[in-house]
């Protein structure tokens, strides 16, 4: 069950902190953002925050992935009890990557988010990134929780749109939206990615179906972790 005190996450919901340098060596500075917004798509269940990282950080981000060298993933599909996977994958371990992309304004957040008693505590320094060209895409999946050890575990999704749509340029990106489902095969949201923006669902027993629809035109670039509860 999740439950929120007096602070529970509304549209237009304004996060502030001080302070903040990432110090993540080899990946760009994620500056704090004091004036993050939440958009809910279905209550705290599904969100949005716009503008999570700037246009900068965003092709910054591109620019170091891209560096390090992507690596296809793909599954057997449907018929073999896996979902249809077609993209390519970096995965890195860096907790203090992981710390500032936390403290640039997720923190504050998750500041009064609770998931069955369990609280934030932080950003999964598993990140990975993934790339999709035209024509690729991720079938209908749920996200599975992991357990971490001293009673850690992950129980949100985060997704970081590197990039995305609208932008007026021959980079903008043409489909690949996130398209949620319930339990009747019925459309919840459906999110066209949007540069900087951050998504973020409940992972784990009661996570939403979901998919990554086909790219049409361009490449989707995205960065993924998970929010840590204790």
């Amino acid at each position: 069950m999740i439950s929120n005190s007096s602070s529970e996450l509304k549209k237009g919901k304004r996060v502030r902190k001080k302070g903040g340098d990432d110090g993540s060596g080899g990946w760009p500075h994620i500056s704090y953002k004091p004036d993050l917004t939440v958009t809910p798509l279905k209550s705290n269940l599904l969100f949005t925050v716009p503008n999570f990282l700037t246009t900068f950080e965003s092709k910054r981000f591109v620019e170091a992935a891209e560096s390090l060298g992507f690596a296809h993933q793909g599954s057997l599909g449907p018929t073999r009890g896996e979902a249809f996977r077609d993209n390519d994958r970096i995965s890195v371990n860096h907790p203090v990557l992981a710390e500032a992309i936390w403290e640039s304004g997720l923190k504050n957040i998750f500041s009064d988010v609770h998931v069955q008693k369990r609280k934030a505590v932080g950003l999964n320094p598993n990140i990975r990134f993934y790339r999709y060209h035209v024509g690729q895409r991720f079938g209908r999946h749920i996200d599975e929780s992991a357990e971490l050890g001293d009673n850690r575990c992950t129980l949100y999704t985060l997704l970081i749109y590197l990039t995305g749509g609208g932008t007026n340029d021959n980079t903008s990106l043409v489909g690949g939206e996130t398209v949620f489902y319930d339990n009747r095969g019925r459309v919840v949201a459906e999110v066209a990615p949007i540069q900087g923006m951050a998504l973020l669902h409940l992972h784990g027993h009661r996570c939403m179906l979901h998919e990554a629809r086909a790219v049409r035109k361009n490449v989707k670039y995205i960065l993924r972790s998970d929010v840590i509860f204790s």
